[in-house]
């Protein structure tokens, strides 16, 4: 008998040992099992930021700022080549300071802008920004847009709790839902996987992840051919200057003190091949006469030295599916056609909205509490994100020429009442330099445009062929505003 108790004492503390076991078979599963974000043990990642691009970068460092611990995975850390994103308006040199990233623009060449000249038929009006009420520094700066960036990868990697690290990121990591990381693989060819609570995806326009995190319809409208003119002076100094050419806008901004930027559009997916020389005869025989007389010479000078390059311009709606444990920004998330030089001033607004979003939240293992609070980002940022995506859209589309007489009448008429000066000139270039981007003031002056067209129709005398041409003016209007309005989303954006 007493053999009998010890064996069946014996064999029930065996049991519970086993059941102790399966409800803890070991330390990972046990810390997975706390949280729906997957919070590893030995893991103390706030976040992951996929990345390190001018939004990347950015984030990085206002969220390192903020005491969190953040992993930036970045593809390629030398410096980049690019022919865009070399221009930030007012509102956007605003969000860098509100960031604490003004003094990535120093040591840099960069220059100061303070307006537009815009150019049509041999006619020029300059368009100031509206600056009067803020200190001398504020304006909008131009510059390399590799420089730009390197400066800003140098500030994030003063900031202890932040690691740069470069590698490709080929998946995100899913659990249940929610997104709790990353697959990479490092520098040195390694597959490796990082974890975190929330992983921020600002791997740019040709994103590879961005599939999983909304519906991308990316229109690809027309594409940038890049020069570089040296030694030349613009004719509005520290302005951007665009031609309202045939087929399409020629643009010109100084991006150091010696060299001025040139960005030629060409309408359509296909563009002359430049390695054939087609290129730079379309260069000379289209654009060129087209080209203000001041910079003629430097332009075929450039267009001679070869260094031409292109890019497809992008826009894309954001159309996100909310995710939790991730977030997309910047290109990856967001475009519009890069005309009006808004794309930083998007995603650095995004990003103080992110920031100020995070701050309430202690514990971003709560997936809960993190997943309400990131569902109103998309809401909080559609005034200042879509009014800047739909005035890119719209001018790009009034810019443009077309054998439309009412389109044709439709340009005219921005021209003519953007030159018109005061509150005709003032209000659409503070929607453009993002220091006011609200959309009821887009809707009025797009429309007022619209009118304005019609009413020089009717002088001197309003003829039915006149008449018709005006009703065809107000309907192209709409059907050049409406669709874009409609795809950023009407009721979120007023």
């Amino acid at each position: 008998l007493g053999a009998f108790l010890a064996s069946l004492f014996g064999f029930s503390l065996l049991c519970l040992w086993r059941r102790k076991l399966r409800g803890r078979p070991n330390a990972e599963a046990e810390c997975i099992g706390t949280s729906a974000v997957a919070a590893r043990c030995g893991a103390d990642t706030d976040m992951i930021i996929v990345g390190a691009g001018v939004a990347g970068s950015a984030l990085a460092y206002a969220l390192g700022k903020e005491g969190r611990k953040v992993l930036v995975i970045e593809r390629d850390l030398t410096e980049p080549d690019r022919i865009v994103g070399e221009l930030l308006q007012p509102g956007g040199y605003l969000k860098l300071i509100e960031l604490g990233l003004e003094d990535c623009l120093k040591d840099i060449d960069a220059q100061q802008v303070f307006g537009y000249a815009l150019y049509k038929d041999g006619r020029d009006t300059k368009l100031s920004y509206p600056l009067e009420k803020f200190d001398a520094d504020i304006s909008g700066r131009s510059f390399h847009n590799g420089r730009f960036i390197q400066k800003m990868r140098e500030k994030v990697a003063t900031l202890p709790n932040v690691t740069l690290e470069q590698g490709t990121v080929t998946s995100l990591v899913e659990e249940n839902g929610t997104i709790v990381g990353v697959n990479y693989k490092t520098k040195d060819r390694n597959e490796s996987t990082a974890y975190a609570p929330l992983t921020i995806v600002c791997d740019g326009c040709f994103s590879n992840l961005r599939r999983s995190l909304c519906t991308p319809q990316v229109d690809v409208p027309s594409s940038f051919v890049g020069l570089v003119l040296e030694n030349c002076d613009l004719p509005y100094a520290n302005h951007g200057h665009v031609v309202l050419g045939d087929p399409s806008p020629i643009l010109f901004y100084p991006i150091s003190s010696t060299e001025i930027r040139c960005l030629v559009d060409v309408p359509g997916q296909k563009v002359p091949s430049i390695g054939s020389g087609e290129m730079a005869n379309y260069l000379k025989t289209v654009v060129a006469p087209q080209v203000p007389p001041q910079l003629y010479k430097s332009f075929i000078a450039a267009v001679d030295k070869g260094n031409i390059r292109s890019m497809p311009n992008r826009s894309m709606p954001a159309n996100p599916h909310p995710t939790p444990g991730a977030l997309l920004l910047g290109d990856a998330f967001n475009m519009r056609h890069p005309l009006t030089g808004g794309g930083m001033t998007v995603a650095l607004s995004d990003i103080v909205v992110i920031r100020d979003l995070l701050r309430p939240i202690k514990d971003l293992n709560d997936s809960s509490v993190l997943c309400k609070y990131l569902e109103s980002f998309y809401n909080l940022r559609k005034p200042v994100a879509s009014t800047i995506n739909t005035l890119a859209g719209a001018l790009y589309k009034v810019f443009c020429a077309s054998p439309d007489p009412a389109r044709r009448e439709m340009r005219e008429a921005c021209f003519d009442y953007l030159s018109l000066g005061g509150i005709f000139s003032k209000g659409p270039v503070a929607l453009l330099s993002g220091l006011d981007p609200n959309p009821l003031s887009l809707f009025l002056h797009f429309f007022a445009v619209a009118i304005y067209g019609v009413g020089r129709l009717m002088l001197p005398f309003p003829s039915p062929r006149r008449m018709w041409l005006g009703g065809r003016l107000l309907l192209s209007a709409s059907g050049i505003l409406f669709p874009i309005l409609k795809a950023e989303g009407v009721v979120q954006m007023f």
